[in-house]
């Protein structure tokens, strides 16, 4: 089964497509809107969470542990249908363009509000986007979204895709960018752009990001965002490593159906399995594909989604100049046995990668073939680099699984192997997926390290956009390259392409250099990744986007 999310191109933009967009409605009814305690039940959903959330302030978010609380809190303009990829209308009802594409017009539902009582309109809506535009230096660095999407910020105004927002009136406002792009507007279904209280974030300084170390300080306002979802922050518990969300009475759709959601951390994946058949948790997410049938032998349900995301090994030449190399590059690629990888550590249904995104992404490059595995090449090619015996710090996170990474540390292991087998030294680094190693990748802390992307939309600009398109603001050295400026001109260009089988074709052709002249990272595989759930559980539905809502499910019947 494949879900994809299509970006509708603007050269087929035609009347009778504007008005199905002008007339899409929310599955989120309005006849449970306003104040009260709505339909609610008096349920608990605890859920064991493989990771502590980075923040609470979803703009700097990064990674899907903290999107997956963050998402219950929070709403964009355009949201996602459940259990698909497909763009629904959220805070927004719905939007078109002006005859160049730049221009968006944007009619906002009306009786919505943050769950601080602050209105949500048109002006909220502006106040967010300058809010989000105008950033310091090291904000910058840490909206990552922002730069993967729009690119530039204020500082760089000319550089940017997001130009300016107009307030209409009070439900109408108009947002401008500065090309048209096939990723414009799906892309603010995101959740690092969703809408938060102008009030709050004046209060808790929202922008006040501070550079420290290899990481970051956040301002207060990170410690307990305010958004318009279903539900809201009670508590985090750092000690007992619980997040704990309220149901919002206040919440203009549909109430969540359970009184609370807690996120338990639990790092080990055996551990969650374990709490599971205890009942001390009602499900989690990233089971061992090796469990899959068990689960289901014990009365669970396990979800398999498809395998839209991409495990890749990140290499960085700004911290180990040798890596600037093609030559080395391409023979750290020809010592890893991908194909035994994926036998022995991924689960049923991976497949070796041949580019950095998946087959269902419009502009995948059908005739690319894996990367064979070739120790002896891989030796012979360090040696005409002058790179024998070279040393590598590789790091890998602890304190997570993810869909594509379901054992970082063994993953890790058999790589690394793999790489010693060919005379490299390898340094070995860990650290907690949100206790500095996605801070380090940024930091540029790491020679090599492992990393990967679910895609949020189905757009190569999603794809090796994001990890290619901007000089600034990516894990992989690319103002260092030689090539780099090209890639990211080249990139820009394919996704402001009118022509959908132009664009398809400049990417198809965008693929094969990445992978046969550029090679700025290693696309290692795909795999399709499960969560699961407890008996009495009703009402997950899973994402391809790993995505979940939680505010439709019940737990016994409640």
């Amino acid at each position: 089964m494949t879900f994809k999310r299509k970006a509708t191109p603007f050269a087929v933009l035609t009347v009778a497509a504007l008005a199905l967009t002008a007339c899409a409605q929310s599955d989120r009814k309005d006849s449970d809107s306003g104040s009260g305690t709505g339909s609610g039940g008096t349920s608990t959903f605890t859920f064991g969470a493989a990771g502590a959330p980075k923040v609470f302030d979803p703009f700097y978010a990064t990674d899907g542990e903290t999107f997956r609380v963050t998402r219950q809190i929070f709403e964009g303009l355009v949201g996602i249908k459940e259990g698909s990829a497909e763009v629904e209308p959220e805070l927004a009802e719905k939007w078109e363009p002006d005859a160049s594409g730049t221009n968006w017009t944007f009619t906002l539902r009306t009786g919505v509000k943050f769950s601080d009582g602050e209105p949500f309109n048109a002006d909220a809506v502006c106040k967010n986007f300058e809010r989000m535009f105008d950033q310091n230096k090291d904000g910058q660095v840490a909206a990552e979204y922002w730069s993967g999407t729009f690119g530039a910020f204020k500082d760089k105004a000319a550089e940017s895709l997001y130009k300016g927002c107009e307030v209409k009136d009070e439900k109408t406002v108009v947002l401008s960018v500065t090309r048209p792009t096939s990723a414009f507007p799906t892309f603010l279904s995101l959740d690092s752009l969703s809408m938060q209280s102008p009030k709050a974030m004046d209060a808790g300084k929202a922008n006040d990001v501070v550079a420290q170390g290899e990481g970051f300080t956040y301002p207060a306002y990170s410690k307990s965002g305010v958004g318009t979802g279903p539900y809201t922050l009670e508590k985090y518990d750092e000690a007992n490593k619980t997040v704990t969300l309220k149901r919002n009475d206040n919440y203009w759709g549909e109430k969540a159906k359970n009184a609370k959601v807690v996120f338990k951390i639990v790092p080990d994946e055996s551990t969650r399995r374990q709490e599971l058949e205890a009942k001390s948790i009602n499900g989690y997410d990233l089971p061992n594909p090796a469990d899959w049938k068990g689960l289901e032998s014990a009365g669970n349900k396990v979800e398999i989604r498809p395998a839209f995301n991409v495990f890749y090994l990140g290499l960085n030449p700004i911290k180990n100049p040798k890596l600037a190399d093609l030559k080395v590059r391409k023979a750290i690629y020809m010592a890893l046995n991908r194909e035994q990888l994926v036998k022995t550590q991924l689960p049923e249904g991976a497949t070796v990668a041949t580019q950095m995104m998946p087959d269902t992404v419009s502009g995948y490059n059908k005739s690319l073939q894996a990367v064979k595995y070739d120790p002896t090449a891989a030796k012979a090619l360090l040696k005409e680099a002058g790179a024998e015996g070279m040393a590598l710090t590789f790091a890998y996170p602890s304190e997570v699984s993810r869909p594509y990474m379901p054992n970082p540390q063994k993953l890790h292991q058999a790589m690394a192997a793999d790489l010693e087998a060919i005379g490299i030294k390898v340094n070995v680094v860990t650290k907690p997926w949100n206790g500095g190693y996605l801070d380090g990748v940024d930091a540029n802390a790491y020679d090599a390290f492992l990393l990967g992307w679910t895609g949020d939309f189905d757009s190569a600009a999603n794809f090796i956009g994001t990890f290619f398109g901007s000089l600034d603001a990516n894990n992989f050295g690319l103002a260092k390259q030689s090539f780099g400026p090209t890639l990211a001109a080249d990139l820009a260009k394919a996704d402001s392409t009118v022509d959908e089988a132009q664009r398809t074709a400049a990417y198809e052709k965008l693929n094969q250099q990445i992978q046969e002249e550029y090679l700025p990272a290693l696309a290692i595989s795909h795999s399709p990744p499960a969560l699961v759930v407890g008996e009495g559980v009703e009402g997950i539905v899973a994402s391809p986007l790993t995505a979940e809502e939680f505010s439709g499910v019940t737990v016994g019947g409640k």
